[in-house]
């Protein structure tokens, strides 16, 4: 007897079983995609659209653009102009420019965004709009004799670098470069605080993740090694902070560890310290470690307890009958185990940390200030621009951070949960 073919098998309806099974798994994958289209349209509004908003904001700015447009148009006309010595034509345009900015008030939008690149020259900029309508040719040198700054190279290449609505000149001054006479240059020592701002940050976050490590391991250990019940109550203490207000547990850092708070009481009451001698614990680094430490443990517990919690103990046992000592027994077989857990909560607590605002900007003070301080004040009093490339400049370093671990450990490892 022959085997029937699927071209000659027919559903009850008479429709050919192949294509009824081909219809039936494109019905099953329609409905499996309006299941997830919800998610996928938050995720799309809620976080790829603003990181990419965020990436345009970081090259563009057309403050001094759309308020020049004859000076504008003279730099696309003369690209290639001597910064040093700029024609008459130049200063034409821009003494037109000037008396444009001072009839339509927007003065202080193009000196701003000049100020970005060369500060000190929104007053400059307002001293020349006030004067333009009365300046006569030449302009080069009337200009000049309102203020000698108006020669500066420095000037006139920031505003044909201004003249552009998309420019990468905001990566420039965060990466601590400064506009001079002869163009970008590395700024002084002192003045290179974004660069400083960002190893600081890594640096304490990765101090933060190690202090998290240290404390969590132990704790997760006797969670998953406990019975049930006293293991449950335990892990209520564990998420206790989640349920609690992370500016109330901030707030209760400051009452804490401030000079004349509950732990510098408790030591002088101790005779531990004297009390012209309090420690300052609070409004500096210290302030920012301790209270970030306790806001992100929970984020290291709970990786290494998933992790844990699934070791046979049998294991170290074994090891322990084959004559293994308690340190070889936790350093070759039950630490390897528990391997998947540490990376996967290192690398959560370190990115968290690295993103702080909150707890570095009510206990932190001057010294305690991270780079998402940082952003956050460009982004509400300063330079939207300036701000949105600092924030493009960590989003990288935080891929960077993912790539290298997919290729030292794997993200097919990552155990969360």
């Amino acid at each position: 007897m022959a085997e029937a073919t699927p071209e000659l098998l027919k559903t009850a309806d008479g429709r050919p079983l192949k294509a009824a099974l081909a219809a039936a798994q494109v019905r099953a994958k329609r409905r499996a995609f309006l299941l997830v289209l919800p998610l996928l349209l938050f995720v799309l509004l809620t976080f790829l659209v603003p990181i990419g908003y965020m990436l345009k904001r970081s090259f563009e700015h057309d403050g001094f653009a759309n308020s020049a447009p004859a000076l504008v148009a003279w730099f696309q006309e003369n690209r290639g102009f001597d910064p040093a010595n700029p024609p008459e034509a130049a200063y034409a345009a821009l003494v037109q420019d000037l008396a444009r900015m001072q009839e339509q008030r927007t003065t202080g939008i193009a000196g701003t965004r000049i100020n970005y690149s060369v500060p000190g020259t929104i007053s400059l900029f307002k001293g020349g709009a006030r004067a333009a309508k009365d300046l006569q040719p030449p302009y080069k040198e009337a200009l000049i004799a309102v203020d000698a700054e108006w020669a500066m190279p420095a000037l006139w290449r920031g505003m044909a670098s201004a003249s552009h609505v998309y420019t990468a000149e905001f990566y420039k001054v965060a990466s601590d470069m400064k506009l001079g006479d002869d163009g970008w240059a590395r700024g002084e020592d002192n003045e290179r605080i974004y660069l400083y701002l960002f190893f600081k940050t890594f640096l304490i976050s990765g101090l933060i993740t190690v202090i998290c490590l240290l404390l969590a391991f132990p704790v997760s250990h006797l969670l998953a090694t406990l019975p049930m019940s006293k293991s449950s109550l335990l892990m209520i203490l564990v998420l206790l902070p989640f349920w609690t207000s992370l500016l109330v547990r901030t707030s209760a850092w400051i009452a804490l560890l401030q000079e004349q708070g509950v732990v510098n009481d408790l030591l002088v009451g101790l005779g531990l310290i004297s009390d012209g001698g309090r420690l300052s614990m609070m409004y500096n680094m210290t302030g920012t470690i301790v209270a970030m430490t306790h806001v992100l443990l929970p984020f290291m517990i709970l990786p290494l307890y998933s992790v844990m919690r699934v070791i046979p103990p049998s294991y170290a046992r074994a090891a322990r009958s084959l004559g293994a000592t308690s340190w070889t027994t936790f350093r070759r077989v039950y630490l390897p185990q528990t391997l998947p857990g540490i990376a996967a909560g290192s690398l959560l607590v370190f990115i968290l940390a690295v993103g702080y605002y909150i707890t570095p900007a009510l206990v932190g003070g001057a010294d305690g200030q991270l780079i998402s301080n940082l952003i956050s004040f460009h982004m509400t009093k300063s330079n939207w621009s300036l701000a949105a490339a600092i924030a493009a400049m960590l989003l990288v370093a935080i891929l960077m951070l993912y790539w290298l671990y997919d290729r030292l450990i794997g993200i097919d490892r990552l155990k969360l949960g």
